[in-house]
């Protein structure tokens, strides 16, 4: 059974990681977020070498042999949380991990795993991307038009096509010696069944960054557009196992979305995480004007602010504690798309309130940036949208929980 009693060792790292995002992170929050595009490089290496010491072991995928052994999610959660509190966007800028090493995770051969996951305990900081939405491909990956065509005389696979919204992608192929794991189509008449992952690595003649976006929230974090032009990558980066070239990966398409049964959790950790830091701030600035919140008491005595804020408390912890369980069935082994995209769901929607309430009590002093709940008002918008916007995961759940097809509920 799920316990929610948190370890010695989790008491400990969490203790350590408040610490970072206390002293590492939200000193420089304001300035990351007005200096888009820069990379917060002081953090990159404090974080990559602090990893060694302190429970990195439990964060990242750990290679022994030809064996991967996984993160705890559980504890990989509530480090997530805990940064993410500190600062979203500079979070996002945290090495050894990522959607691409997630990807290689729920999907690679044990060679694959071994080759790709196993520099992420390196020398240098690693970071790793994953490119799935194009122009016409945002929630309907079906219509992904990004090319991968066998060239058997090679053994090569050749890509063509341009990739939006990748996060992380400038410093998973320029800053640092990472990968990036690309969603092209080795049959376009086939739809989500031609659809495959394929690992780019950092260096790959015929892929670029060609665009840098500016964006509302996470602003520390890169968001680029990748373009790819007769870019040539061997065989066996093919997530999955390659029986004839150019005919496998049995996964296929819903191998491929086995990742974001892994990573929804943790988006919503971030989720919650920020809204915490909100939630802190406002309690905080209202203690200090002679607010006192009270807790226990009839809703009908209480204040319009006291209830606020009991409802945003309320729906915080719901939200966690849903997490927390879609995290404990990864760890256990066990189905989660349902819990996943439950959780992935709710987040997104309660970080969405309480910044905008928070902001909203707040007033002028909520919405000037004497303080940083504007901020997290912008980054907070960012988790009901990327890996699955809120819209498709109400559609993920329904169909899981009426027993739907993808074809008979859209």
């Amino acid at each position: 059974m799920i316990s929610f009693e948190e370890s010695e060792t989790l008491k400990k790292l969490q203790a350590v990681v408040r610490e970072v995002a206390i002293q590492r992170m939200r000193p420089i929050s304001r300035y990351f977020d007005e200096h888009e595009g820069e990379i917060p490089w002081d953090y990159v290496a404090f974080m990559h070498e602090a990893m060694k010491t302190m429970g990195a072991a439990s964060l990242v995928p750990q290679v022994e042999g030809n064996k991967v052994q996984p993160p705890n999610y559980v504890m990989l959660a509530h480090t997530i949380e805990t940064l993410s509190w500190g600062d979203a966007g500079i979070y996002l800028c945290t090495p050894r991990g990522g959607l691409g090493a997630a990807a290689v995770e729920a999907n690679g051969t044990a060679e694959q795993r071994d080759k790709f996951l196993g520099r992420l305990s390196g020398d240098k900081p690693v970071f790793t991307a994953m490119a799935i939405t194009e122009a016409q491909a945002g929630s309907e990956n079906s219509a992904i038009q990004c090319r991968a065509v066998f060239d058997a005389q090679s053994q090569e696979w050749v890509l063509n096509g341009e990739k939006i919204f990748v996060t992380a992608g400038h410093k998973a192929l320029v800053d640092t010696p990472g990968f990036v794991v690309v969603w092209a189509t080795i049959d376009p008449e086939a739809g989500r069944a031609g659809i495959r992952s394929f690992v780019i690595e950092a260096g790959t003649r015929g892929i670029q960054v060609t665009r840098q976006d500016k964006k509302l929230g996470i602003r520390a974090s890169d968001t680029v557009t990748l373009t790819l032009q007769e870019c040539r990558v061997p065989a066996n980066h093919l997530l999955g196992e390659v029986k004839l070239a150019g005919k496998a990966s049995p996964k296929g398409f819903k191998g491929a979305m086995q990742t974001f049964n892994v990573t929804r959790p943790l988006v919503a950790a971030s989720a919650l995480g920020i809204a915490r830091a909100a939630l802190d701030e406002m309690t905080r600035l209202l203690t200090e004007s002679g607010v006192e919140i009270r807790v226990g008491m009839p809703r009908q005595k209480m204040s319009y602010v006291e209830g606020e804020v009991i409802d945003m408390q309320r729906t915080l912890r719901a939200a966690w504690l849903l997490t927390l369980k879609a995290a404990w069935l990864s760890d256990e082994g066990q189905p989660n798309a349902l819990e996943a995209a439950m959780c992935k769901l709710m987040a997104g929607e309660v970080v969405t309130r309480v910044t905008q309430k928070a902001v909203e009590i707040l007033g002028p002093v909520g919405y000037s940036r004497t303080y940083l709940l504007e901020k997290w008002l912008r980054d907070a918008k960012i988790n009901d949208i990327y890996e699955g916007t809120g819209q498709i995961n109400r559609l993920v759940a329904a169909r899981l929980l009426l027993g739907y097809r993808g074809s008979e509920l859209r």
